[in-house]
C-alpha cells in the first residue's frame, strides 16, 4: 500500500464578509494514525450549517481559510493498520459532521460520542495537535474510523451525502424518543432537515403531522408521506389537538427566527417532549410562555447529530424504505458559491408546475431541498 496523502486541495473561504468567494488552496491533512481512513471525495452535500458558518452566523471562522462540507461521499484511498478490519481500499463510504472524539469517556463508551467534550467537528475546528480539520468541498479527507460509514449498495452516491448530516440529525431524536408504530409525531418545518424528518418518521411507522407557516408546503408534506398538514398561520391551529389527537413527540427542524412555540408545545400530550434541531443564527429568539409548559408539563430539548450506531441503522432504514433527500441540483465544486447563495436565499426549494395539455389537469413535479457538489478538482 502506498503512503498516505499529506495534503489535499479544497474550495475554501477566507472571510465571512465574502461567503461565496471561494478559492482553491492546498492544505495539510490530519496527521495519519493507525485508526485513520483516507477518502478520495466524489460528492459533498451543501448543508444549512455550511451557510451559517461561512456567513458568520454561528461566529467567526476558526482559521484564516476554511473548507466547508460535512456530507461527504467518496472511496477509501488509504487505511490505517487498525482500521483494516472495517474498511478496504476502493470501498464506497461517507463522513458526516464529526471526525473525532476521545473514545474513552462515558459518553463515547455508551454510543453517545457525538456529545463527547473533546469532539472535533468536520471543519472549522482543530485537532489537539493544532492541525485544522477541513471539510468535504475538497479532494480528500482523513478521519478516524469511528466516523466513517459504509454505504449500502441501494443508496446512490449523488444522493446519499445529505443523510450523513441532515438525515442523522433528524433520525437520532426520533429513535431516542421512541417514535414508531402507534405514535403521533409533529414535524415543524419542511426544508433540508424537515423533508427528511417526515420520511424517517413515516419509515419508522408513525402518524405524521407537518407544521409550517407556508401553505405552499402542504403538497410537499403529503408527497413526503405526512398524514396531516397544519398551517401555523392559522391562529387557532393548536385547538385541533385535543385528547387522542395530541402528539407524542415534536421535532422542530425549522431554523426560523420566530416560531409559535407556545401553541406548538400545547399540542403535546401530558409530560411529552419537543426537540429542536434547527438552529438559527446567533441566539435562538424563541419566546415560550411559561403557561405553555405548565399546562401539560411538556419539555423542550435539543439533539446533536447522531452516534455511529444510529447512523448505520439510519442508512439501513433509508435503503430499505426508500428514504432519499430531494436534490435540487448537482453542481461542480467550483460552483460552491452558487450553492451557498441558493441555500441562503432559500431558492433551493422550488416548485415546478406543468400543464398536461388539459386545462383541468395540472401535474405537480417534486420540490427539491438540497444541493450536492461533485468533485472537479484535478
Amino acid at each position: 500500500m502506498s503512503a498516505p496523502l499529506l495534503e489535499a486541495r479544497g474550495y475554501g473561504i477566507a472571510s465571512t464578509e465574502k461567503p461565496t468567494d471561494f478559492s482553491v488552496q492546498s492544505y495539510k491533512l490530519k496527521t495519519p494514525g493507525p485508526r485513520d481512513v483516507t477518502l478520495s471525495i466524489e460528492y459533498c452535500g451543501v448543508c444549512g450549517s455550511d451557510v451559517h458558518t461561512v456567513t458568520g452566523g454561528w461566529g467567526p471562522l476558526a482559521a484564516d481559510w476554511v473548507v466547508p462540507g460535512h456530507e461527504v461521499v467518496g472511496f477509501v484511498s488509504h487505511v490505517g493498520e487498525d482500521a483494516k478490519d472495517e474498511f478496504k481500499l476502493g470501498q464506497r463510504v461517507g463522513v458526516g459532521a464529526q471526525v473525532f472524539s476521545c473514545l474513552d469517556c462515558k459518553r463515547c463508551k455508551t454510543d453517545n460520542e457525538q456529545y463527547c467534550p473533546k469532539m472535533v467537528d468536520t471543519y472549522n475546528a482543530s485537532y489537539s495537535d493544532g492541525v485544522l480539520a477541513q471539510g468535504g468541498y475538497s479532494s480528500a479527507i482523513r478521519v478516524d474510523k469511528q466516523f466513517v460509514f459504509a454505504i449500502p449498495e441501494a443508496l446512490e452516491s449523488e444522493k446519499v451525502g445529505p443523510l450523513f448530516c441532515a438525515g442523522a440529525t433528524v433520525y437520532s431524536p426520533l429513535v431516542r424518543n421512541d417514535v414508531g408504530p402507534g405514535k403521533r409525531v409533529g414535524i415543524v418545518g419542511i426544508g433540508g432537515l424537515g423533508h427528511l424528518a417526515v420520511q424517517f418518521a413515516k419509515a419508522l411507522g408513525a402518524h405524521v403531522t407537518v407544521f409550517s407557516h407556508s401553505i405552499s408546503k402542504a403538497t410537499d408534506a403529503i408527497r413526503l408521506g405526512a398524514d396531516q398538514f397544519i398551517s401555523t398561520a392559522d391562529k387557532d391551529f393548536a385547538s385541533k389537538f385535543q385528547g387522542d389527537d395530541e402528539l407524542d413527540f415534536i421535532l422542530i427542524t425549522a431554523d426560523a427566527n420566530a416560531l409559535p412555540m407556545g401553541d406548538l408545545m400545547g399540542t403535546l400530550k401530558l409530560h411529552h417532549k419537543a426537540v429542536a434541531v434547527g438552529i438559527p443564527d446567533a441566539h435562538t429568539p424563541w419566546e415560550i410562555p411559561g403557561t405553555a409548559l405548565l399546562g401539560n408539563g411538556s419539555c423542550l430539548g435539543g439533539s446533536h447529530i447522531a452516534s455511529k450506531k444510529e447512523i448505520i441503522a439510519m442508512l439501513d432504514l433509508a435503503a430499505k424504505k426508500n428514504v432519499r433527500p430531494w436534490v435540487d441540483q448537482i453542481l461542480p465544486m467550483s460552483e460552491a458559491g452558487k450553492a451557498i447563495q441558493g441555500v441562503k436565499d432559500n431558492k433551493v426549494n422550488r416548485s415546478y408546475l406543468e400543464h398536461n395539455f388539459e386545462p383541468s389537469l395540472i401535474l405537480y413535479l417534486q420540490v427539491r431541498y438540497r444541493y450536492v457538489l461533485k468533485q472537479d478538482l484535478v
